[in-house]
């Protein structure tokens, strides 16, 4: 064999293993970016002063300061030993810090994300948004960058508009900044090393009626998250008026300018850092996602049938990460004094949940088929009764007695973004108490 017959060789195999290890971890093949090409939000903010009030102590904002989700994180990663299960659980980094991600630090969860770059530290901003070009993958954070070269070259910023005149950096119209594919990319997230759909957010909408083939029904991600604001919860089920308004204060109005709330469930977190209004737009967002129907047409047979129909959100409820995120049933029958006679999906003097509960959520498993409360450990999927998009699920409840006549049946759809019993785990400092929203509620008398 010659020399170039074998480096050709040499180099196909080479180029072989590259594609192979970048096809299970696509963030091998990432070429890094010098952070200093990345614009401050407080850059922004000079001449987008709403939209940054709007996007600051957002989810988007805090994905990186979140105390929940770093504590969680970072006890779930500690005692692996499994290297799939480590690389997993290391990964979280990829969308919570992604602008750190892309410019070399952190690289993994056990970094000292203490020294994470101030820009780092600002979770999914404005420059990381606004420098996409294109989609690599649809999931685990697959937008390809192209940010500029700093303030004194800012390049290209990529938007909804195609007519726009900045005067601090150029623009461009971009037609994925319009569609749910840019949301996701980082709203799927699958495995690493295991391949397992972890959440899939995304492909929910994908899937649903939200998704339609008529341009005039469809309703992209955008066109609820991105409608909300204060007294608008803009879901499946309510109106979705436009948003009038300037990018800036000295540029023309525009019969609609996207808002940056990134208003998703969580009504703790943003309330924490000062963001109160954030918090009381994802309670409306919830209070506008689901309806209950109780038929007591089967009392007598000791059962009553409840329906649960998803009426407002673009996705499963609930969606995200779906085994943490708590949402169920909680039912109660008293008697005409009121007394209790008859209760499940009460919370016991722990705050934890019984094991009674009807609660719609994705169940994981080991390679067993075991359950498990660590998606590190996640090799299937052993159970999913979440409620997708326009579709109702119906509960056949058995009860231990006939109630007698003027008895009262209260059901209530109640939402959590984290049981419990996980918290009560994480060593340090107690954890108050998540709120508990209260999706809806049927109150009927028998």
């Amino acid at each position: 064999m010659n020399f170039k017959k074998w480096f050709k060789i040499s180099l196909s195999w080479a180029l072989g293993f590259v594609m192979l290890f970048a096809a299970v971890d696509p963030a091998l093949s990432m070429e890094k970016i010098d952070i200093d090409r990345f614009i401050s939000p407080e850059t922004c903010q000079g001449c987008h002063d709403k939209i940054f009030e709007q996007w600051e102590n957002s989810m988007h904002n805090l994905s990186h300061k979140d105390p929940v989700y770093l504590r969680t994180a970072q006890f779930l990663r500690k005692g692996l030993i499994n290297e799939g299960e480590i690389k997993e659980a290391e990964s979280c980094v990829k969308c919570h810090t992604p602008v750190g991600v892309v410019t070399g630090f952190p690289e993994k969860l056990s970094d000292d994300l203490s020294k994470t770059p101030e820009i780092a530290t600002q979770g999914i901003q404005c420059d990381y948004c606004h420098s996409a070009v294109t989609i690599k993958q649809m999931y685990n954070n697959g937008l390809v960058l192209k940010p500029g070269q700093g303030e004194d070259e800012p390049g290209i910023k990529y938007g909804p508009f195609d007519d726009p005149i900045p005067d601090f950096h150029e623009a461009q119209y971009s037609k994925m900044h319009t569609e749910s594919k840019i949301c996701g990319t980082c709203h799927d997230v699958k495995h690493l090393a295991f391949g397992t759909n972890l959440e899939t957010t995304y492909t929910e909408w994908k899937n649903s009626p939200y998704n339609s083939k008529d341009p005039e029904k469809k309703i992209e991600c955008q066109g609820c998250h991105m409608y909300q604001r204060p007294g608008i919860p803009s879901t499946g089920s309510t109106p979705r008026p436009e948003n009038p308004g300037s990018a800036t204060d000295y540029s023309d109005e525009r019969p609609h300018l996207f808002t940056h709330y990134f208003v998703g469930a969580n009504s703790s977190v943003p309330g924490s850092f000062e963001a109160r209004d954030k918090g009381r737009m994802a309670i409306e967002r919830l209070q506008n996602a689901a309806t209950l129907f109780v038929d007591t047409s089967l009392i007598k047979q000791k059962k009553i049938n409840i329906t649960v129909a998803n009426t407002g959100a673009g996705h499963s409820i609930p969606t995200g990460v779906g085994d943490l995120r708590q949402v169920w049933l909680e039912i109660t029958i008293q008697d005409k004094a009121s007394k209790i006679i008859f209760q499940t999906g009460a919370l016991n003097d722990k705050h934890e949940l019984s094991r009674d509960a009807v609660i719609f959520r994705t169940v994981f498993g080991d390679e067993k088929g075991n359950e498990v409360i660590n998606i590190a450990k996640a090799k299937q999927v052993l159970k999913d009764n979440r409620i997708k998009a326009k579709q109702s699920v119906i509960e056949i409840i058995d009860l231990p007695l006939v109630p007698r006549k003027d008895a009262m049946i209260i059901v209530r759809l109640l939402y959590r973004g984290m049981p419990r019993k996980i918290l009560n785990m994480i060593p340090g400092k107690p954890f108050e108490p998540l709120p508990i929203i209260e999706m809806a509620k049927v109150q009927k008398q028998i």
